[in-house]
């Protein structure tokens, strides 16, 4: 069995242009595939959430993560429609990342994927309602949330060689959530998943 990713030099100049290159190049794989302006929002999101002042707040004397149901309440509490979109946004971005990057971290305190497609989702269908501006991207993040959390975790990956220990790791992860995130990563290390408990 082979273990080995393809490795691929950074040559990028910008954390969203290397996030970028990483999203479209797993969009070409889908059928129908993402439009590029969906590709470019979720580079733009990943860089925007590298930096720490953009994914944490400040509440209460310290830096946290404000969970998302208090920021869809904040949305429903805004004064004018321009700052409800832009939490909504804040939400379905949170939503997609939280839910893409640590899904067994949530999955241990009984929150499931279900939890951060119906938030994220439901933020981003609003904007494809009611935003000044990106409503096709909008759309499509709302319509096809699911395919989103896979691009992106996929897009934050690591690419290096696992070792079997590793991989062994990475099933037993598996075995626990069945989190459709880590079954892809193990899909892509040429591991056949048949829903039983056995490696193929």
């Amino acid at each position: 069995m082979d273990f080995e990713t393809e490795q691929f030099p950074i040559t990028e100049t910008s954390l969203g242009n290397y996030f970028r290159l990483r999203i479209t190049r797993y969009a070409q794989r889908l059928r129908p595939p993402p439009h590029e302006d969906t590709c470019w929002y979720l580079g733009q999101l990943l860089q925007r959430f590298g930096r720490s002042k953009d994914f944490f707040s400040y509440q209460d004397g310290q830096f946290d993560v404000r969970p998302l149901a208090l920021l869809y309440s904040d949305a429903m509490e805004a004064s004018n429609e321009r700052h409800r979109c832009l939490i909504l946004q804040q939400l379905g971005d949170m939503a997609l990342f939280l839910g893409a990057l640590f899904p067994e971290k949530w999955a241990r305190r009984g929150i499931g994927q279900d939890y951060f497609v119906g938030m994220g989702g439901g933020a981003y269908d609003y904007l494809a309602s009611n935003a000044r501006s990106n409503r096709h991207i909008y759309n499509e993040l709302a319509n096809t949330f699911t395919r989103m959390l896979d691009m992106v975790a996929d897009a934050c990956s690591r690419e290096r060689s696992m070792n079997m220990e590793e991989v062994i790791s990475l099933y037993r992860r598996w075995q626990y959530s069945r989190d459709p995130v880590v079954a892809n990563q193990l899909r892509a290390l040429g591991i056949q998943l048949d829903g039983s408990e056995r490696l193929q």
